[in-house]
């Protein structure tokens, strides 16, 4: 028999399996693209049933690929985004927008519709919002039942659970409504520190409904991440993903909280969970500090107790729109379409192309010759942190009239050095109040490239670190997997166990004065733009 554990991830745009071994190795994965409606409004919907479909398919096919009897799969964890699941009784799907398609029962993370519930929110003010930074965002999910409550009533009223997506996944293989710290406490406003939901905060902003129910609705056992739920997987459940009826299913994780587990414990290098920040790198970025004590940083969402890293406090940070601005910005150059089949040709996305493209050209080191007069503030869905300004917007600057496709491999470059500077005010943000980082250990998709991890470490001027696992937000959903099954004492021995440290990128010297005049004009541009709207 071989021991393994399998990690589900469920990303914006698809969904991940992979079957891991103790020691962290992964032995295969496998991917399905889920589907997402979008509309005018910074609307973004998707379906629960698609994603559970796209959960199973992509886990069998995954353990199928490794060769291993469902047997041998002795834990599972589930990580997935921060979107709001909206459950009619047993399970029903509900509509959450006005095209009343009950299919679309899902609002997505970075759906903004209910920024003006957020914002009336702010105005109300409450000890809540100390523990998300100062200022709730309209990612998170009270401004959007907020939201639900006011333009949908009908769904509102119907619904029997509003899940954040991985309980959601949780609740679909075992049954169990038990609710993650991990969703609640960074999402919903649950204060971890205190085992409490703030009845006057929901009667204050108009969600005085879910008080008077004692928050049946939204999770009344909320539990650590990694603790095995209910009688483990269903009988049904199993029967849909191939597996063995009463397999352990762990209380899961958001995706980027995932791909902390993953790194930010693991052997090798200098120091450990408290001395590393992790850097999640995806379609958006975020930012995870440990510490041992709370860090009330304003712009920076939590302190959060046992969030992440059971017993410790945890500051979440990072950009609305990452990977996701990188893509936006190329597409608005004129060689896009160009590169896009140059691209294709390859076998590559135009990211790694024009990766591959800056690295022919000097790389890293020779970026002030690639970027040119260039300047880019890629806060195309607004500053998460550390202004918590979701009312900001992209800037380029520097045009001109070149059409070529080297001209589009230096705003490549001058988008990914923006990204760095956006990480160095949070890195500034964070160190203010006495949260310092050593190392930023990387991962995410979009965050693959040396290039990539160089820019980062020489445009915010810190080590950037990563990880020998291929898939490292897979590897923190496995590591829930072996803590729920026991195969671990806990999270510091199970993260030690399967994740080790590869490579490190230290801050290049002999750029370090063109950065840092870069990123002067990079908060002049963001000071001039706040000035703009007034």
């Amino acid at each position: 028999m071989t021991e393994c554990f399998a990690g589900i991830d469920v990303g914006t745009g698809s969904v991940r399996a992979g079957i891991f071994d103790a020691a962290g190795n992964l032995l295969a994965a496998a991917k399905r693209d889920i589907r997402m409606w979008k509309e005018p409004g910074d609307i973004a919907e998707q379906s629960s049933a698609d994603i559970w479909s796209a959960v199973c398919a992509s886990l069998r096919e995954a353990t199928a690929r490794a060769g291993v009897a469902p047997s041998d799969i002795a834990g599972i964890g589930f990580d997935a985004t921060c979107s709001l699941v909206v459950c009619g009784e047993g399970g029903e799907t509900l509509p959450v927008g006005r095209h009343g398609d009950p299919q679309r029962d899902v609002i997505v993370w970075m759906d903004h519709r209910a920024t003006g519930q957020a914002d009336r929110i702010n105005r109300l003010g409450s000890p809540v919002l100390d523990y998300v930074g100062g200022i709730i965002s309209p990612e998170m999910e009270t401004p959007k039942l907020l939201w639900l409550s006011e333009e949908l009533p009908e769904t509102f009223g119907k619904a029997w659970q509003f899940f954040d997506l991985a309980d959601f996944l949780t609740w679909k293989a075992t049954g169990s409504l038990a609710r993650s710290v991990c969703t609640v406490t960074c999402k919903w406003t649950y204060l971890a520190h205190e085992k409490r939901w703030d009845e006057a905060y929901f009667r204050a902003i108009g969600l005085g409904a879910l008080a008077d129910e004692q928050f049946r609705r939204i999770g009344t056992e909320i539990v650590a991440a990694g603790t095995p739920l209910g009688q483990g997987l269903s009988e049904g459940a199993a029967a849909e993903l191939g597996l063995v009826a009463g397999t352990p299913v762990a209380a899961g994780l958001i995706d980027a909280h995932a791909g902390g587990i993953g790194t930010v414990g693991a052997r090798g290098g200098e120091g450990g969970a408290l001395n590393r920040m992790a850097y999640v790198f995806g379609t958006s970025a975020c930012t995870l500090l440990t510490t041992a004590d709370p860090a009330f940083i304003p712009g920076v969402w939590g302190p959060y107790f046992s969030a992440m890293v059971p017993g410790l406090w945890l500051n979440e940070g990072g950009q609305s729109a990452a990977g996701a601005a990188i893509d936006r910005l190329v597409r608005l150059h004129p060689a896009a379409h160009k590169a896009g089949e140059m691209a294709r040709e390859a076998g590559q996305n135009l990211s790694m192309w024009l990766a591959e493209r800056a690295e022919q050209a000097g790389g890293a080191a020779a970026i002030a010759n690639l970027v040119g007069t260039l300047h880019v503030v890629p806060e195309f869905l607004g500053n998460r942190a550390p202004f918590a300004d979701h009312n900001a917007r992209g800037i380029v600057a520097g045009l001109g009239m070149d059409e070529g496709v080297d001209s589009l491999v230096g705003l490549y470059m001058a988008g990914l050095a923006g990204i760095g500077y956006g990480l160095r005010q949070i890195l500034e943000a964070q160190h203010a109040k006495g949260a310092k980082t050593d190392t930023i250990i990387v991962s995410g998709g979009a965050g693959q490239s040396p290039l990539v991890r160089q820019v980062l470490a020489d445009a915010a001027g810190v080590t950037v670190a990563a990880t020998t696992s291929p898939e490292p937000v897979l590897l923190g959903s496995a590591v829930l997997g072996a803590v729920a099954a026991g195969r671990f004492a806990g999270f510091e021995e199970a993260m030690s166990a399967m994740s080790e440290i590869e490579v490190t990128y230290v801050a290049n010297d002999a750029t370090r004065g063109w950065h840092e005049r870069r990123f002067k004009a990079f908060e002049t541009l963001q000071a001039a733009y706040r000035d703009l709207r007034g």
